[in-house]
């Protein structure tokens, strides 16, 4: 009772908590908005496009990107409704492997779990690593060319500055998600303000300085077979565009993991999921287009040799405001807008990290549980978002050695995470088909809500394929893609340890109150 005597109304996310067999230890202060701006951010089309633009360029070119964002789009909302529904039921913050315990049964949730949960937490640690790597590329590249660019002999930093400068990059990221919810919150709003808008004046803004534009039939209609890695097939070369945009749509996961920090979460993380992946789409698109018209030289755009030494989008950025002014100053500046964009979003990666750590540490899974799983004064698991920080630093090491390992290493940042998304996704048409109880959002509960979840496991089973595929032929040691080797051998040592020594005392999600019901 309130202190007038009238019944105090508890959140339903909350409520639904309680059930579960968990008590609030997080401060549930975020609203929708913040939800949603959190996986927004990690999703952040400004990131993903940006830094594979690369990717789309060589292999179809405008058409596989302009077509094939759409296309993975489609298939990514279907994973994402099925998630949604899923969340609403179970909004905790161990979100997929909680989701498998429970859909799995009893005889299977340990193991469900156990994968569910080990894909997710390396898969999410290996996306920070990917994104503030890519943040340090991008200082480099935006020093190289403040400094003259590779033709006018600019600093080119080596390889130990770039990790040098990953690492102040996570340091500054562990600090600031040390701070409390009510900031994060903050800083994650502005970051999903930053993105939209950061897209709509860089669509418009790159296009409307060029000097040279492509034509709107090049746009949507060149299909780039200049890809210089011996591949001539043009349906193989589109599948592999297809590794952009699917790159770049990943992450909203997160929405799930901050759900015990979310007012009505039940009916609010679900619709994080679904309105940042909607909308990554739309804005996603438009920012794809409007770089494309700047778009008039591919093989030199490729080229190492540029300015900007082989970076596509920082060189339409830096030669649209030379050739127009004189001085690429313009071009920089925009970049710097893609550079904050970056450093929201690998802060807002460490945030979900972080609370994935704590879940899942809470539950046993991790060693030295004890200590990961605890909160300081704010309600911030902070151990946790220090351990984040420091693996992630530890996996970027992997790229002093040799770049092929370190691309095969964040590999596992798509293709872990996906896996992760459709085991509970799986269990959910199958095992627990007739049993399972819908949340507040919902698919119906029939034959449309099983339709798109076999759509979604079934593309997850796609691009896992797809990311696994030779990327330059003929097949050497160096242009080998060792993705099936590092995700294989994750999957290998995630099986041993479970029957080596997990499935003796890992039980599963271990609720730290009575559930109120199953």
């Amino acid at each position: 009772m309130g202190v007038s005597g009238e019944p105090v109304e508890v959140d339903s996310g909350q409520s639904r908590l309680r059930e579960l067999g968990y008590k609030q230890e997080l401060k549930r202060d975020l609203s929708v908005f913040s939800n949603f701006a959190i996986s927004f951010s990690i999703i952040s089309v400004l990131t993903g496009i940006t830094t594979t633009y690369n990717t789309g360029l060589r292999f179809g070119g405008t058409v596989s990107m302009v077509y094939g964002w759409f296309l993975a789009g489609a298939f990514t909302m279907c994973v994402g409704l099925s998630m949604a529904e899923i969340c609403s039921s179970y909004p905790t913050s161990g979100g997929l492997y909680y989701w498998s315990a429970k859909l799995a049964g009893p005889a299977w949730a340990p193991f469900a779990s156990w994968m569910t949960g080990w894909f997710n937490i390396v898969g999410q640690w290996a996306v920070t690593t990917s994104v503030d790597f890519s943040l340090a590329q991008l200082i480099q590249v935006i020093v190289l060319l403040a400094t003259g660019g590779k033709s006018g002999g600019g600093y080119e930093a080596s390889k130990y500055v770039v990790i040098a400068i990953h690492a102040g990059v996570l340091f500054t990221h562990a600090i600031l998600n040390s701070l409390p919810i009510s900031v994060l919150s903050f800083i994650g709003q502005l970051a999903a303000l930053w993105n939209l808008l950061g897209v709509l004046v860089l669509m418009i803004l790159i296009p409307s300085v060029s000097t040279e534009r492509a034509s709107t039939e090049f746009v949507f209609s060149n299909f780039n077979t200049d890809n210089g890695v011996g591949i001539s097939s043009k349906p193989y070369m589109f599948l592999l565009g297809l590794l952009m945009s699917q790159y770049t749509i990943t992450g909203y996961d997160a929405s799930a993991h901050m759900t015990e920090e979310t007012k009505s979460a039940d009916k609010n993380g679900p619709k994080g999921i679904i309105s940042a992946i909607g909308i990554s789409i739309l804005f996603g698109w438009g920012y794809i287009v409007g770089i494309s018209y700047a778009v008039t030289d591919i093989p030199y755009l490729l080229s190492e040799s540029n300015n900007s030494g082989g970076y596509p989008i920082a060189e339409i950025f830096y030669m649209a405001f030379k050739n127009r002014f004189g001085s690429g100053t313009g071009g920089i500046l925009c970049l710097g807008v893609v550079a904050v964009a970056i450093f929201f979003c690998g802060m807002s990666s460490v945030t979900s990290n972080s609370r994935m750590a704590y879940a899942f540490s809470r539950d046993g899974a991790m060693p030295w549980s004890g200590l990961w799983h605890r909160v300081n004064k704010h309600e911030v698991p902070i151990n946790a978002v220090w351990l984040s920080a420091f693996i992630s630093f530890c996996m970027a090491l992997t790229s002093l050695g040799s770049l092929v390992a370190f691309q095969a290493m964040v590999s596992i940042a798509t293709i872990g995470l996906y896996i992760a998304y459709a085991i509970p996704i799986f269990l959910r048409v199958t095992l627990a088909r007739n049993r399972f109880k819908a949340g507040p959002f919902n698919l119906g509960g029939g034959r449309f809500a099983l339709a798109v979840g076999w759509v979604a496991v079934l593309w997850v089973a796609t691009i896992s394929v797809l990311f696994s595929l030779p990327v330059a032929f003929p097949v050497t040691s160096e242009t080998l893609n060792y993705t099936p080797v590092a995700v294989g051998g994750f999957l290998l040592l995630s099986i041993s340890s479970w029957l080596l020594s997990a499935r003796h005392w890992f039980t599963g999600p271990v609720a730290n109150i009575t559930p109120t019901i199953n």
